[in-house]
């Protein structure tokens, strides 16, 4: 079952299997500080193409991305950031996979990129490439501590490292199970723990199921690398 939640979502396509194990295009960032979050109600959607409305730093899974919603369109971005903050360009999904998106806020904190549900670039299905400014109301976030993600989580399962979909957490059953199929966390160790610990990091590899108790974790210096929201569409 959760091989099937993931591929659903990521691709876009159909279900199927995940089944290739290949390396990881990209490099863990490093941790950085995140913005405090706002007392805003986190069920109460900003007005849309409001400029600033992201200061709360807020993620809302199947909602909302600070003001973006399932109704943001590439239009509304250019009034909610300006068109010098846009990039389009191909955003990479995983397996050789890209289809083209909009980042944000290119190489700051505030980055996310927008991978559009139609050619028109009208309605937004996939936002990733977050900058660690940007967390969940619990919390949680690019660069989240091993830690955190225990405490939001509690007890979970996760896919080995070294491979497109390394790291990724299965939420069903877990503290943030009401996020099932609409927020995907994936971990990964320091590259200094992996340098130290090989053996550790060699035993919690590929494409199988980990939990988060296995003693490998304590000394790879675990930490969120990247987190994917799907918004919904509106009824």
């Amino acid at each position: 079952m959760a091989r099937l939640w993931i591929t659903t979502v990521i691709l876009g396509l159909a279900l199927a299997p995940l089944t290739a194990c290949q390396p990881p295009d990209a490099q863990r960032p490093e941790a950085q500080p995140s913005d405090p979050l706002t007392t805003t109600d986190p069920t109460s959607p900003p007005a849309p193409n409001t400029p600033g409305k992201d200061a709360d730093g807020l993620v809302i899974p199947g909602q909302r991305v600070g003001p973006v919603t399932a109704q943001t369109s590439r239009a509304d971005l250019v009034e909610l950031y300006g068109e010098a903050a846009l990039d389009d360009r191909p955003i990479f999904l995983g397996e050789g996979t890209t289809e083209l998106g909009t980042v944000v806020n290119a190489d700051s904190d505030q980055q996310f990129a927008v991978v559009w549900d139609d050619a028109a670039q009208t309605r937004p299905r996939l936002i990733k490439d977050f900058g660690p400014a940007w967390q969940i109301p619990e919390g949680l976030g690019v660069g989240a501590p091993y830690a955190a993600v225990e405490a939001a989580l509690g007890n979970f399962e996760f896919y080995g490292f070294a491979w497109d979909y390394g790291g990724t957490i299965v939420l069903d059953g877990t503290g943030l199970s009401q996020y099932d199929g609409e927020l995907w966390l994936r971990l990964a160790p320091s590259d200094e723990a992996v340098a130290a610990h090989l053996d550790a990091y060699h035993a919690v590899m590929g494409d199988e199921l980990f939990v988060n108790t296995n003693p490998n974790l304590a000394v790879l210096d675990l930490s969120v690398y990247e987190m994917v929201v799907a918004i919904k569409p509106e009824p």
